[in-house]
């Protein structure tokens, strides 16, 4: 991994065992997960599973997400959540599922200290409403879905430089994130884009021993794979 990177690294996942061997590197400088990586895991008990991390992870900023859908209810779990650590970031989302903004909810959170993550923003306009709602808050992140955005074929560089000037211009306690990440070259696309910090799936952050390898090496490498995968397989002709 270049040295020179200035965009902060962020493990993204919910297996246990991956988020304390992450807690541990020094190339990784905070935690994240959701509700949806949570469930693929396996975890059935939503607080325990976070106390528990948070047993070990007790410096390194943490996000977890509410998952109420009602702003109310919302409000009351992201109370509850802050408190579980100095170190833990709330996610909220942009929106609920009937498409209502949460940027009220953001607001309030934001100048009553909770540090905030806000997150599934997709549009510049989603952007600029979430940076005003938290001006002057509590430190904050706001995540936007790049990978989400090029899965429509769209080019999120653009995006993302012109979402960092937005947020930027309104408070720079408030950073922006490169979230949904597919390959590891978003790493270094969020770098140029000025983005305060990229979240990392586990099995993405294992392809960082392979950064700077010789190509054909590599090229070497997955011919003499297909080979040993058809002998493993038996295949005949």
């Amino acid at each position: 991994m270049k040295k020179d990177l200035k965009v902060k690294i962020y493990c993204d996942g919910a297996d246990k065992a991956s988020m304390l061997e992450m807690n541990k590197n020094s190339l990784i400088q905070g935690l994240t997960t959701n509700p949806t990586l949570m469930k693929k895991a396996g975890i059935t008990d939503y607080k325990s599973f976070c106390i528990d991390i948070l047993q070990t992870v007790k410096v390194k900023p943490i996000s977890f997400e509410v998952f109420a859908d009602d702003f109310k209810e919302m409000k009351r779990q992201a109370l509850e959540i802050a408190g579980w650590g100095q170190n833990v970031y709330v996610k909220i989302p942009v929106m609920n599922s009937l498409g209502e903004p949460t940027y009220d909810l953001v607001s309030d959170l934001s100048k009553q200290g909770v540090k905030l993550n806000v997150t599934a923003l997709l549009t510049l306009d989603q952007v600029k409403h979430v940076s005003s709602a938290l001006k002057g808050g509590a430190p904050s992140i706001v995540s936007l879905f790049c990978g989400r955005i090029a899965d429509t074929g769209v080019d999120p560089m653009p995006v993302s430089k012109e979402a960092h000037s937005i947020i930027k211009s309104v408070d720079t306690n408030i950073e922006l994130l490169w979230a949904s990440t597919r390959e590891l070259l978003n790493i270094y696309q969020a770098d140029e884009c000025k983005c305060d910090i990229i979240t990392v799936p586990f099995d993405i952050l294992k392809k960082m021993e392979m950064v700077g390898m010789d190509l054909h090496k590599l090229s070497l490498d997955t011919v003499q794979m297909f080979k040993r995968d058809a002998e493993n397989a038996g295949y005949k002709l």
